[in-house]
């Protein structure tokens, strides 16, 4: 063990791999700053970069471009409400909440501090368990999957904030525009209307953007202070020890759960942070504060969010599988190395394997080296008038929107979804609920309509693997638990601080 991992420093430790890991993680982070830019695209631009370059130099590159666009991506969604990718959009909920009490210092620091620290245990995830975990993740077929998503979908009850029924609603849209394009089992078109554009479907980037930054930018426009300043001041101020005390335990929650989902492949970023950030409100005392400007939900996504980054790598190295759009293309870089990943790679090209892992581990400090550089940088975001913020903002939407397939007709959906959120801001339903539909629909669909197939339409193909039969306890334990709350919740008084129902001439009690 000791001679392999010596070895396997002696072949990492170069100026050139070293280089690479820092110029990649400072591209990703920079990278995932810019609303519309997400890391798949800047993994996938910088890929012919590498052709030439050493292969533990080249996927090295790639990784740490990877692992900065996953934090990057929080910068803007805390600043402007503007999330790059929809596990940024997690983020949002309650990081903007702060960034507009002018805590939005703090939020970046927490971010920043979550992201590393769940980078840090999704590593080493990857380095001690990617065989366990791995062969678990094989386990996931379409029953299995349906039952996981089954109980993702219990996410949309707590991010609903005050009105469950208004969070219903929203995810309801969020499953109806999920199913527009091309049905995948049939091959037949569904809610296209005759427009060769919407045979794909609704793509989430115009889809994301236009739900979280254009509604605030006419909100903001449709006010009489459009001159005044922008955001609220970032903050000199960082965060202190007893915060991040107060967000360890949701972040090592968030960890968890990002690890898990991330080794399953076609999961993702976003279900995952999700995930965490509605354990964190479970668990908290005082769950109302979530939605509103609450640390820990600002930490349970973004280590939700980051611990996905190292565990999409372990099925990609254990197995040969790729975890996500991401490793799909780091994989096309193992290829093009002549290298096939897999556990003939573990046989083959051990030595390799650890110089990789030691290269990955570098990425976490450069990370936090490269992040707390951005946000001394990005924050001054918060000192530019409206006036010149917003149609800065609106420039940047449609440019990422644009960059995403060449297409105007991307800039179109999200100008219509900028519209709807709209309508949804001013009718107070939440956005998070539709988000989260949107991006578990087609798997939810896909996932039923596979195990109805493979059963010739019987329900006990859900009950035939525990994983199922676990998820789908869960599940039905999740809706149990919200139903007993909210029937709680409508024999309390209202909180301090609460919105007064304008029909009413008193005010709500304090607490």
């Amino acid at each position: 063990m000791l001679d392999l991992l010596a070895s396997g420093f002696a072949l990492f430790a170069s100026v050139n791999n070293v280089l690479a890991v820092v110029i990649g993680v400072v591209i990703g982070v920079v990278i995932g700053a810019i609303p519309g830019m997400t890391g798949t695209m800047a993994v996938a631009l910088a890929l012919p970069f590498t052709f030439y370059m050493h292969p533990i130099t080249a996927i090295l590159l790639l990784v740490g471009i990877y692992k900065g666009a996953y934090f990057g991506g929080s910068i803007p969604a805390i600043l402007i409400k503007t999330p790059g990718t929809p596990a940024a959009a997690c983020t949002a909920l309650d990081g903007y909440a702060l960034a507009q009490r002018g805590e939005g210092g703090k939020a970046l620091h927490i971010a920043l501090y979550a992201s590393c620290i769940a980078d840090v245990i999704s590593t080493l995830a990857l380095i001690f368990l990617a065989g366990v975990v791995a062969s678990f993740a094989l386990r996931f077929g379409p029953p299995e999957f349906f039952a996981l998503i089954c109980f993702a979908l219990t996410i949309t009850a707590g991010v609903s904030g005050s009105s469950l029924l208004r969070g219903l609603i929203s995810a309801a849209l969020g499953l109806f525009l999920a199913t527009i394009g091309i049905d995948l089992v049939y091959g037949t078109t569904r809610l296209t209307f005759g427009e060769p554009e919407l045979m794909s479907g609704l793509n989430f980037i115009p889809v994301l953007i236009g739900l979280f930054a254009l509604p605030e930018i006419i909100d903001a426009v449709a006010r009489p202070d459009l001159r005044g300043t922008g955001a609220k001041p970032v903050g000199a101020r960082r965060a202190s020890w007893p915060d991040l005390k107060r967000c360890l335990p949701s972040i090592g929650r968030g960890s968890l759960i990002g690890v898990v989902l991330g080794a399953i492949p076609g999961i993702g970023a976003a279900p995952a942070a999700f995930l965490s950030y509605s354990e964190a409100r479970r668990k908290s005392k005082t769950p109302e504060r979530f939605g509103k400007g609450a640390i820990e939900g600002v930490a349970a996504a973004e280590a939700g969010n980051n611990a996905v980054c190292g565990a999409t790598l372990i099925p990609l190295l254990a197995l040969g599988v790729p975890g996500d759009v991401v490793t799909a293309v780091i994989m096309g870089a193992f290829m093009v190395h002549g290298l096939s990943p897999g556990p003939m790679l573990f046989e083959q090209n051990i030595t390799i394997v650890y110089a990789l892992f030691m290269g990955i581990l570098l990425g976490s400090a450069v990370l936090f080296i490269a992040g707390r550089l951005a946000i001394g940088t990005f924050s001054r975001v918060a000192d530019i008038p409206k006036a010149v913020l917003f149609p800065a903002v609106l420039v940047l939407c449609v440019f990422g929107t644009f960059a995403v397939n060449n297409n105007m007709f991307d800039v179109l959906v999200m100008l219509a979804m900028g519209m709807v959120g709209y309508l949804m801001l001013r009718l107070d339903i939440p956005a998070a609920p539709f988000l989260i539909a949107f991006i578990l629909g087609p798997m939810f669909e896909d996932n039923l309509r596979r195990s109805l197939l493979l059963s010739n339409g019987s329900l006990e193909i859900f009950f035939r693997s525990w994983i199922a039969v676990l998820f789908l306890a869960l599940t039905a334990l999740s809706v149990v638990a919200v139903i007993r709350k909210n029937v709680r919740f409508r024999g309390r008084p209202p909180i301090a601080g609460a919105r007064v129902d304008p029909e009413s001439d008193t005010a709500a009690p304090p607490r």
